[in-house]
């Protein structure tokens, strides 16, 4: 019997793993027809389709935009960022950006977000209610103003600041409409200002960094700057909150996993990349044929949005085995798709680790039962991600 693949469908959101399941076993090419939400497009499911697919910039590109709507990048009305561009412009941007936002950089906040984390825990213990709110979320944009400077009495204005790019992410043509726009234009003004800033006098920070790196002569324009802020912001808040809510509530379901890791923490590193292959943050991003591409026997016309299902390829037991669908804090599997793969993996899944990682060592060190209810918490409505809008603790 088939199962309806819609990824706008919220009883879909809900739950896609046997849509991807059928999906996977017979129709791992999926034409999609249009619909009155979407236009037609396609979507992959299987690992190693997707694992091969992105990794051929020059057959699949994201010059067209990341959704399955048209002209997405036109009707957002701004210049492309980093992730919408193919090598070598896209190649030349990543190695000007790895400059500044280097592993050394990101490893240096370590006690900075450790400090921040405890606080958050304490909150979470003697007065919290729920994960996602008063714990998961608070922590990437904390963070994220921490790395680009954001002055102390300026961070009231961040939280908003993210908020707004989060539903502009889950509803990208919804921009034009969307009463957050002033925010946004506004978050745009003052990185404007920002940049200026650090331009005339350096600072030693991601944003400071940033105007200085220079490769060859080469150096990033403020527009590069921005935007790469804004990709950090959009794709790397919600994103990372909602890994660490995802892996809390699946600890919940398995605590046999819980109470290995309360036992030894030098296993949460390869958890948190087994929380994101069962729930991964990014569901799926797009790319566009370049010309006519055989899948699986199956040929794919130029010009077409192609909906890479990260998320159904994580689940795959061609891949990762029959013991698919179980958490396995241990599974530690040598390839992976939460992050993508080839030129356009995650630039920022360093940061996104270490803050996983702070926060579970010390939640787990003060709250070794913590646990979550699933079943009332209040999910995101997005096609592209997975994640949480609330997630009640269990007292």
């Amino acid at each position: 019997m088939a199962i309806t693949f819609e990824p706008m469908d919220t009883d879909f959101q809900r739950d896609p793993y046997p849509a991807y399941t059928w999906l996977r076993q017979h129709d791992p090419v999926h034409r999609h027809a249009a619909t009155r939400e979407t236009p037609e497009y396609w979507a992959l499911s299987r690992f190693e389709d997707i694992w091969d697919a992105v990794r051929r910039p020059e057959d699949f590109s994201s010059a067209e935009g990341l959704t399955f709507f048209p002209d997405e990048i036109g009707q957002l009305g701004l210049a492309p960022t980093i992730v919408m561009l193919d090598p070598p412009r896209q190649t030349q941007l990543r190695g000007l950006i790895g400059r500044g936002f280097t592993p050394r950089r990101i490893a240096e906040l370590e006690d900075v977000i450790r400090a921040f984390v405890r606080a958050r825990v304490e909150v979470l213990r003697d007065s919290g209610t729920d994960l996602h709110q008063d714990f998961s979320s608070t922590i990437p944009t904390f963070v994220l103003a921490e790395l680009f400077g954001v002055p102390r009495e300026d961070r009231t204005r961040f939280g908003p600041w993210v908020r707004e790019l989060t539903n502009l992410q889950n509803d990208p043509l919804g921009l034009a409409v969307h009463d957050g726009t002033a925010v946004i234009v506004e978050m745009f003004e003052y990185f404007t200002a920002a940049i200026a800033d650090r331009r005339r006098t350096p600072q030693d920070d991601l944003l400071g960094a940033l105007v200085e790196a220079e490769i060859d002569g080469d150096r990033l324009t403020d527009w590069d700057i921005l935007g790469f802020c804004f990709v950090m912001v959009a794709g790397g808040s919600d994103t990372t909150a909602s890994l660490i809510s995802h892996g809390v509530a699946l600890l919940t379901e398995a605590p046999d996993q819980r109470a290995l890791l309360v036992e030894d923490r030098s296993l949460i590193p390869d958890a948190l990349m087994e929380f994101l292959r069962l729930e991964s943050s990014v569901q799926g991003l797009c790319r566009t044929t370049t010309r006519d591409v055989s899948v699986a026997g199956t040929t794919i016309p130029s010009g077409q949005k192609v909906l890479m299902l990260y998320g159904s390829a994580n689940r795959d037991e061609a891949e990762f085995g029959e013991t698919v669908d179980l958490l396995d804090v241990r599974r530690a599997p040598k390839r992976h798709l939460a992050f993508s793969s080839g030129p356009h993996f995650c630039i920022g899944n360093h940061l996104a680790r270490l803050q996983a990682r702070v926060a579970f060592e010390e939640l787990l060190a003060a709250m070794p039962d913590i646990a979550v209810d699933g079943p009332a918490g209040v999910r995101q409505r997005s096609a592209f991600v997975r994640g949480w809008e609330s997630l009640p603790l269990v007292r």
